[in-house]
């Protein structure tokens, strides 16, 4: 990339980051006394404001760069995730937004604790929300290394490196002054650029074809080195029973992990009322569906105007298709239409990842304080302790995640991002849904449903091909590799379900039925709600 395409998207990006600042610091003043305030923003968002929201917090950088990049090397099999993405909000609507308002007043670990023993759950879940926060960290991340090695034209490790710290502090600014309000704000301005620049890039790819998206797919093909193969199931998940049950894997994640992830929960609590919530998750079902749906143009845009083999040699998992595209939409390399179109969608993406990382960050921290913390102190939290414990712990996920980060660059946003949701949806997804609809579940149930998941699943995934044992492996030197699949859901999702039963069977507490009658009148009513 050229000296003008920097400079500009060095510009572009530098005002967004300006008005996202200025956006925190207005909000940021005077109001993060109460706990309410910094984690919910006080519930005074509409339905629609926090539908846009919630899309800005699920269009991600996985979805803009990730997604696109894998349809482009792997085609139909890339499609999975546009698919299982989309497919996931049906659970949320229908079995999750509106009960976890109800129930719920901050975290996940509200809905467990409010018939379970509070300290033993609170832990559970608390450590369950900041790991899954952390490894949908690391993707957003890795994003952001990706875009500056192609800003920078492929080179300097260095630059890579700075610009995760940068965007790892940057988020720890926006929570720690801003909290919800300034965090959900910051995602609606992202929301409608990132849908714009979307728009705009799809447009532009079906005028190449005028309109036939018959000859994109052809075209796609002849560029892709796979030939008929590109359209056809098995790709990449084709082949050996491994890589099949890598897809099951992988699609029970997508559509399960939606329900688990602890920002998204979060933002549930931010409006008034459950209807509000349901009317919320309606509106993003239609901004994220048709998102999605461009995301799928896009893949196949890159793979037919661009090439498989550019985009793979640019950066081997596919992160940068869509950069790519927008320079050859715009002119080609040294060109002025080129050179802007790139900028803008470089711009967008890093606004994409500084959004989405600030709404996670929000919700670890908030787990981190309200759940972890006010667990172990020995004394009656206030609210104001609670909020400056939140802004610690919000440094101390930015380090971390920063750190993981760096040891993943080489691996795809939307794989890591499939991880994220496979331990979701292990971890977190069983003891929500048996704390709501199952009327003898119990502590020791919640605790071992909580760790029946998440511990296979990061096990597993530390012993699976990501870490060791493959070429492209976070350690492709090291070779400790024993679980051959390459996403834990497929026997990690089970195993959560299974530990919450035993747990529960196994348990000398009875269960206790007045505290669950009273939580199936909250959940379904709304009465006594926060």
């Amino acid at each position: 990339m050229n000296g003008d395409h920097q400079t500009l998207a060095l510009l572009l990006f530098s005002a967004f980051v300006a008005v996202t600042l200025g956006i925190t610091t207005w909000v940021g003043r005077g109001r993060q006394g109460s706990a309410e305030e910094f984690y919910t923003g006080s519930r005074l968002f509409s339905p629609v404001e926090n539908g846009f929201a919630i899309a800005g917090d699920y269009m991600s950088a996985a979805s803009f760069l990730g997604i696109s990049g894998l349809i482009a090397l792997f085609g139909y099999d890339g499609v999975l995730y546009s698919v299982g993405f989309l497919v996931a909000w049906l659970v949320v609507l229908f079995l999750v937004a509106e009960l976890v308002r109800n129930c719920g007043r901050f975290t996940l670990a509200d809905v467990v604790a409010a018939r379970m023993g509070e300290r033993p759950v609170r832990v559970a879940a608390g450590i369950s929300s900041v790991t899954v926060s952390v490894l949908y960290l690391v993707a957003q991340m890795v994003g952001a290394g990706s875009l500056v090695a192609l800003l920078l034209g492929g080179t300097g490790a260095a630059a890579r490196t700075w610009t995760v710290i940068g965007v790892g502090a940057l988020m720890v600014v926006y929570v720690s002054l801003g909290g919800m309000r300034a965090t959900t704000w910051i995602q609606i301005v992202k929301a409608v650029l990132l849908l714009a620049g979307a728009v705009a890039l799809t447009v532009l790819v079906l005028v190449r074809f005028h309109g036939d998206v018959n000859d994109l797919l052809n075209s796609a093909v002849a560029h892709s080195g796979h030939g008929k193969e590109f359209l056809s199931p098995g790709l990449a998940y084709g082949g050996d029973w491994t890589a099949r049950f890598d897809f099951i894997s992988l699609g029970l994640a997508l559509v399960l992990g939606t329900a688990g992830l602890p920002h998204i929960l979060s933002r549930f609590y931010t409006v008034p009322t459950a209807r509000a919530a349901r009317r919320s998750v309606v509106w993003a079902i239609g901004l994220i569906g048709g998102f999605y749906l461009m995301t799928i143009v896009l893949g196949f845009g890159a793979a037919a105007l661009v090439g498989s083999d550019t985009v793979r040699t640019s950066n081997a998992a596919g992160n940068t298709a869509v950069p790519l595209l927008a320079l050859d939409l715009g002119g080609g390399a040294g060109s002025t239409g080129g050179t802007v179109l790139l900028a803008v969608v470089a711009a967008i993406a890093f606004a994409t990842i500084l959004a989405v990382v600030a709404g996670i960050t929000l919700a670890s921290s908030a787990s981190v304080a309200h759940d972890l913390w006010a667990s172990f102190a020995r004394y009656r939290v206030k609210q104001r302790g609670e909020v400056a414990v939140a802004r610690v712990a919000a440094a101390g996920i930015g380090v971390v995640a920063i750190g993981l980060s760096l040891l993943a660059q080489e691996l795809n946003v939307a794989f890591l991002v499939g991880l994220a949701f496979a331990v979701a949806a292990s971890a977190n997804l069983p003891v929500l849904l048996y704390s709501l609809f199952w009327r003898n579940f119990t502590t020791r149930g919640a605790v071992w449903s909580v760790y029946g998941g998440l511990v296979p699943a990061i096990v597993l995934v530390a012993l699976s091909p990501v870490v060791s044992g493959a070429p492209d492996a976070m350690f492709p030197g090291a070779d400790f590799q024993v679980f051959p699949l390459q996403n834990p859901g497929v026997v990690s999702i089970p195993l959560g379900f299974l530990a919450g039963w035993i747990g529960t069977v196994l348990s000398p507490e009875p269960p206790d039925a007045a505290k669950h009658a009273e939580i199936e009148v909250r959940s379904l009513t709304g009465a006594g709600a926060a």
